[in-house]
């Protein structure tokens, strides 16, 4: 494949970011167009980063022939008719977290990019990072004996107008779908994506829509875990492995780069820091995956985002939470 092109929908901070590693990178593509809804917008982004196309709406940039594969970053709210509008026009897509706002959308964008023979991957950047291979090794090799716990926490608090939007029910808000997936993301990745049983409680905010989340799994094999994520307090992003013979702190891991693990004698910290920012991975993945012709990266599955998903549709029913238009 020639050097792949990138197109972004939409120009807000993770969009910044995201261009941002790509420009900075030398192994990977170029950012060739963005697409905002509103075209000044657009074309800012585009000064800003050194992109030579920008369009004022998403089906221009959906249809321009020399974009290969498109990052989705819109509110999740819109991932759905986004990603759907890429792949309609044969593009390759990479949509942000959460995936879609439930596991019905989700399936149907899987079902349609394999249909068309098209890649498509959920941009759970967590996933690739090098520390977290380093850690499955640690758990493999019985650091800790055998694993009966996971606990992680979670939380920020927004003002001004980035709180309302948080919270929106039009743009699919609450804890939830905007940071409860890196809670559920990790805590899959260390115990596995199919617990026998969910338990979810959550306090509603003013706007109807989840402020504060507290999950519990169950699974066959007896390990737990207990996952607390707020919007609207501050809360460090810890997370800690419980085994029958010690335990692993994991700091921010969200975005992990160092793990301590505390079994037998002295504390042992084992160190990964980031080669850039740590969105570098799950480009370099998606661009292996294109010149390799595969559909679905297996570091990322279809079957993970799908499990991921279901178990939010779950929590959400345990509490009554449904978006408009669902």
């Amino acid at each position: 494949m020639k050097s792949i092109s990138w197109g972004i929908m939409a120009t807000g901070t993770i969009a910044r970011k995201f261009a941002a590693t790509v420009a900075g990178l030398t192994d990977t593509g170029r950012v060739l167009a963005v697409a905002s809804r509103d075209g000044d917008r657009a074309a800012a982004f585009a000064a800003e980063h050194g992109v030579p196309r920008a369009y004022g709406d998403y089906a221009a940039l959906a249809g321009d022939g020399d974009v290969d594969v498109v990052y989705v970053a819109t509110p999740h709210s819109h991932h759905y008719e986004n990603a759907r509008l890429c792949l309609e026009h044969g593009k390759h897509v990479l949509c942000e977290k959460s995936f879609t706002v439930n596991a019905a959308r989700a399936a149907e964008l899987i079902a349609l990019a394999r249909a068309k023979g098209l890649f498509i991957m959920e941009a759970f950047w967590t996933k690739f990072l090098p520390a977290y291979g380093l850690l499955a090794k640690e758990l493999a090799a019985g650091a800790i004996g055998e694993v009966t716990h996971f606990r992680a926490q979670y939380g920020f608090a927004p003002t001004g107008a980035r709180y309302v939007r948080k919270f929106d029910p039009a743009l699919a808000g609450g804890t939830l779908l905007d940071i409860g997936v890196y809670a559920l993301g990790v805590a899959a990745m260390v115990l596995g994506y199919r617990p026998a049983a969910l338990h979810a409680r959550a306090l509603p905010g003013e706007y109807g829509t989840d402020r504060f989340d507290s999950i519990m799994l169950e699974y066959a094999n007896g390990t737990t875990a207990h996952l607390v994520t707020t919007i609207g307090t501050a809360l460090p992003a810890e997370a800690a492995i419980f085994g029958t013979e010690g335990r692993i702190a994991l700091p921010d891991f969200t975005a992990l780069q160092e793990f301590t693990v505390f079994a037998g004698g002295e504390p042992r910290t084992v160190r990964a820091p980031f080669a850039a920012n740590g969105f570098e991975y799950q480009i370099r993945e998606t661009e292996r995956c294109l010149r390799a012709g595969l559909t679905e990266s297996p570091v990322m599955t279809h079957a993970q985002t799908l499990a991921v998903m279901g178990l939010m549709d779950e929590a959400r029913a345990q509490w009554g939470l449904r978006f408009p238009g669902e």
